[in-house]
C-alpha cells in the first residue's frame, strides 16, 4: 500500500479526480495549500500598486490506494494535471505499513 500525495493546480482538480476514479482509487482528501517552487511567487497590480505573491494557491491531494492501483493512480494524476508549464505541481510517494478502518476494525488493503 502507499500514501500518494498531489499538489496541483487548482482549476485541475475536476480533472484528477475524475482520472482518479477511473483508475479504481475510491476515496481522496483535498486541501487548499499554499507554496512554491521554481514559480518563485508573481506580481500583480492592485489599484495602481504592485505587490509580490510569494505563496501561490495550491491543492493537495492525499490518496491510499493498494499496490495493484498504484501505478495507474500515479499514471491518473501525472497525466490530468500536466499543462505542460512550470507550477504544475509535484507527486510525493509514502510507503503505508498499515491501514485502519475505524468503523470495522478491518486492517490493510480490506481497510481502503
Amino acid at each position: 500500500m502507499k500514501l500518494i500525495i498531489a499538489i496541483i493546480r487548482p482549476f485541475k482538480l475536476d480533472e484528477v479526480r475524475e482520472a482518479l476514479g477511473d483508475a479504481g482509487v475510491n476515496g481522496l482528501t483535498v486541501t487548499e495549500v499554499k507554496g512554491f517552487g521554481r514559480q518563485k511567487g508573481h506580481t500583480e497590480l492592485y489599484r495602481g500598486a504592485e505587490y509580490v505573491v510569494d505563496f501561490l494557491p495550491k491543492l493537495k491531494i492525499e490518496c491510499a490506494v493498494a499496490d495493484e492501483v498504484f501505478e495507474a493512480a500515479i499514471e491518473a494524476i501525472t497525466t490530468a494535471a500536466a499543462t505542460g508549464k512550470v507550477g504544475d505541481g509535484k507527486v510525493f510517494v509514502i510507503a503505508l505499513d498499515q491501514v485502519l478502518r475505524i468503523r470495522t476494525g478491518e486492517i490493510g488493503a480490506d481497510a481502503l
